[in-house]
């Protein structure tokens, strides 16, 4: 079967890879699409390590299962599935403690485990959630990454009226605007790249006035120095919540965070299995359009054009099995 992996750094190529063998608790997915985001490129530009060569790429996946695991009764063949990318372990203390985003012993798809581009997979049936056939297959590519943006709100205990500024609108940015609005909030906006800030815009943010103070900063781009200035829009008492990683040293110091009395979070992708679920009920209620950030659909033939186009893309690149 057809599989687009990472065969030399920065070398995208489809090759062909053994069909999946379906363990005792798994299912095999039959991949529909999978969405690409700024983790997928880091992994082609060699700045997230693979643990060999070829290594089939891609996280953000949802499919049809085909086969069932003999110990498996909740999942059933032809149910469409979102599939949850971080597999925790579920015994160690974090996982105990309901917060598996911090599980010592996490296995990523696409990062310590292969990824979800190819055209079938096989997955722990626990992390492969159904969803009801109404929901379209553009909303569903964009599950994984939706999940991440609602987490961080939850985390953050953002309120309605409240007033948030979204720092960044690449993909996760807009998700995120989408996940503030579900709640009541118009987020403001602050991107330099036209095109996106402009997505941003007929998602139902706003433009950002420099001269007002927030109670909220989410600081999703990751680029240096973008944490540092988006603090200086916050007030007293306010909070920060960090979802874009950047391995450079920041310019807060303590004194800062003291005096203003600011509240910073980190937020790491999403709990197992409520935020992923909770996401899915959304979508099933029709309360979030998150294909609206989608930009850009590809083949999978044409898997190396589209990581290509991932930096110059206002919203997502997926990639489709689809005719």
């Amino acid at each position: 079967m057809k599989a687009a992996a990472l065969t030399a750094p920065e070398r995208v190529d489809v090759i062909d890879v053994p069909e999946p063998a379906c363990g005792p608790r798994d299912v095999v997915v039959r991949m529909l699409g999978v969405g690409l985001c700024g983790t997928d490129t880091a992994v082609v530009r060699g700045r997230r390590k693979t643990p060999q060569l070829p290594w089939v790429l891609g996280h953000e996946g949802v499919g049809e299962i085909v086969a069932v695991g003999e110990a498996i009764r909740d999942r059933q063949v032809g149910q469409r599935v979102a599939v949850e990318p971080n597999y925790c372990c579920l015994s160690c203390d974090p996982c105990q403690a309901g917060f598996t985003s911090g599980c010592r012993k996490r296995n990523a798809v696409g990062l310590t485990t292969p990824g979800l581009l190819a055209e079938r997979v096989a997955v722990p049936a626990a992390f492969a959630h159904p969803i009801a056939d109404h929901v379209s297959l553009a909303d569903l590519v964009c599950v994984e990454p939706l999940t991440v943006a609602r987490a961080a709100v939850r985390r953050s205990g953002a309120r309605e009226q409240q007033h948030c500024l979204v720092v960044g609108a690449g993909s996760q940015g807009l998700l995120l605007c989408q996940s503030l609005l579900e709640v009541g909030i118009t987020p403001a906006v602050q991107e330099p790249h036209a095109g996106r800030h402009e997505l941003a815009m007929s998602l139902g943010a706003t433009v950002d006035d420099p001269h007002q103070e927030v109670d909220h900063v989410f600081e999703t781009s990751g680029a240096p120095g973008a944490l540092d200035a988006a603090l200086e829009h916050l007030r007293p008492g306010g909070h920060a919540t960090v979802v874009g990683m950047n391995s450079g040293p920041l310019a807060l110091s303590s004194h800062a965070i003291v005096s203003q009395q600011w509240s910073i979070t980190g937020s790491l992708i999403y709990d197992h299995p409520v935020d992923f679920a909770d996401t899915i009920a959304a979508l099933e209620k029709g309360a979030l359009e998150p294909h609206r950030v989608l930009q850009a659909r590809f083949h999978l033939d044409e898997a190396a054009e589209a990581f290509t186009a991932v930096a110059a893309t206002p919203g997502k690149c997926w990639i489709s099995f689809e005719g």
